[in-house]
């Protein structure tokens, strides 16, 4: 039998378990931080979080970048980033209420290609996609990044959102349907407002995987006045080069970090809401 003892011991365990998992996930994120603002003999040399010496001026030197502004990535990171939520949640969103409402034919094996794309690595798709946007004329230029998420090509997003909308009501549609609603209306008035919470969800992880995509990004961008945040941070090795430079890289790092951590704990709930809700509902 248990008592409240047992069970106030084994809640202690449980929140000391968790708590040296956050410590070990949060280390590497503490020991990037200090770097930054240790000077570079100290960086690779001391293992204590605490600087023994202070040195703002990496966020000062990283800021200026590899001849480009670092501020200038981040601007272009955002307006990739921004358009392609826009992107996503329009056509996904459209595909998904065709998917799980209308009737058309071969439904079901459309509906099963698109899964299958799931399990499809990006890497295999790279050199035709490549060659395609090269004869297009896309290269150097956000387009690669942006164009096709107008087009419904993330099956992830499509299915957590068809999901949702086979949980919603069916008699919504019937009752738009008599009073003389089209499948247009009907997606604009009724499933979209009810879609917000995959939206969100969809909307975040869209911004947060494009803010964060490195490989994309470095195939595509050959101008460096148009470099993203993560092509940017692997520059200043490459181009400014030497050891010196770990601590404005490291600086830049945190600087990097930031908007990803503010809007992931802004809309967390709204996260975990909308991927447990289109659980439920499937």
């Amino acid at each position: 039998m248990t008592t409240n003892t047992d069970r106030r011991r084994f809640a202690w365990a449980r929140h000391a378990v968790l708590l040296c998992g956050v410590v070990l996930m949060l280390y590497p994120v503490a020991w990037m931080l200090s770097s930054s603002l240790k000077p570079a003999g100290d960086i690779f040399t001391t293992t204590s979080l605490v600087p023994r010496s202070w040195d703002l001026s990496n966020y000062a030197t990283g800021w200026e970048g590899a001849g480009n502004s670092f501020g200038a990535a981040i601007v272009n990171s955002f307006l990739v980033a921004c358009v392609c939520v826009v992107g996503n949640v329009l056509s996904c969103s459209m595909a998904a209420y065709a998917f799980a409402r209308l009737r058309f034919r071969f439904r079901g094996a459309a509906l099963a290609v698109m899964l299958g794309s799931i399990m499809l690595p990006h890497q295999v798709l790279l050199i035709p996609q490549y060659y395609l946007f090269f004869q297009a004329g896309w290269v150097n230029s956000f387009l690669p990044m942006t164009v096709p998420k107008f087009l419904a090509v993330d099956a992830f997003f499509i299915f957590l959102m068809v999901q949702f909308i086979r949980g919603l009501p069916k008699e919504l549609d019937e009752a738009a349907v008599i009073d003389g609603c089209g499948p247009a209306r009907i997606y604009w008035h009724i499933i979209l407002p009810l879609l917000t919470p995959a939206m969100v969800t969809t909307a975040i992880l869209t911004f947060v995987w494009t803010y964060d995509d490195f490989f994309g990004q470095l195939i595509y961008l050959t101008d460096p006045a148009k470099q993203t945040v993560p092509v940017a941070l692997s520059g200043f090795m490459d181009n400014m080069g030497g050891a010196s430079l770990w601590g404005p890289m490291f600086a830049m790092s945190v600087i990097a970090l930031v908007p990803v951590v503010v809007i992931f704990l802004v809309f967390q709930k709204r996260i975990v809401e909308g991927v447990a809700t289109t659980g439920l509902k499937g």
